[in-house]
């Protein structure tokens, strides 16, 4: 999902630099400080997933894992997607410093928005319980994260050149059974912390699964 240097377009650099640099200072804000030793330990995850990938085109497919950080840590996965695709740059040269915002912007927008997808289908899900609630919907979470962070950069790329919409079409059909992966690992993950230790999730969603488990006779 990274994309390369000397691709796009300065428009779409800004527009990427602007989105990314609000979400990072709401991400910190947000931020709880019991958060963060899982933050760490996420973004390592995440730095760790994102260094094996395979080209396509002028972007490339690899796990991201942000669908996962989006539902365990909502806004926050934004700064710690930042600090784990700097690195990547600085140390590896995956993607670059000046597409840094637009790469930022494409898979922490994917985070947030798979943690409202989650908190939305948990509410959907209560008549199943919370075990079987928080996998589907932890599933369905991590799917909708790799899948919007893969439509945001094939829009940045189709907004850059006209001759880059196949390539676009090309990564979206490539991210499919990374789609899959990822929302069996986030459905996983999920479903276990909330069973061993549901204080690590953020509060909205330990309210929403403390309701659906029945009062004890």
């Amino acid at each position: 999902m990274h994309i390369a240097e000397g691709v796009l377009s300065a428009p779409v650099l800004i527009t990427g630099a602007v989105v990314a640099a609000g979400a990072v200072a709401y991400g910190l804000k947000k931020l709880d400080p019991r958060q963060v030793m899982m933050a760490a330990i996420l973004g390592a995850a995440f730095f760790v997933a994102s260094l094996i990938h395979i080209p396509v085109g002028p972007s490339s497919v690899h796990l991201l894992l942000n669908g996962l950080l989006g539902v365990l840590l909502g806004w926050s996965a934004v700064p710690v997607i930042f600090v784990g695709l700097l690195l990547q740059a600085i140390l590896y040269g995956f993607g670059g410093l000046t597409v840094l915002g637009v790469n930022t912007a494409t898979m922490g927008l994917g985070a947030v928005l798979s943690w409202y997808i989650f908190g939305g289908l948990l509410s959907v899900l209560k008549p199943l319980g919370a075990k079987k609630a928080a996998a589907v919907s932890g599933f369905v979470s991590g799917a909708c994260g790799v899948a919007i962070a893969a439509v945001l950069t094939a829009l940045a790329l189709a907004f850059t050149d006209e001759g880059f919409k196949a390539s676009a079409v090309m990564l979206l059909a490539a991210h499919l059974p990374v789609m899959l992966i990822e929302g069996i690992v986030t459905a996983v993950a999920v479903s276990f912390i909330a069973r061993v230790r549901p204080a690590l999730l953020p509060e909205t969603t330990r309210l929403k699964l403390a309701g659906m488990i029945p009062p004890a006779e």
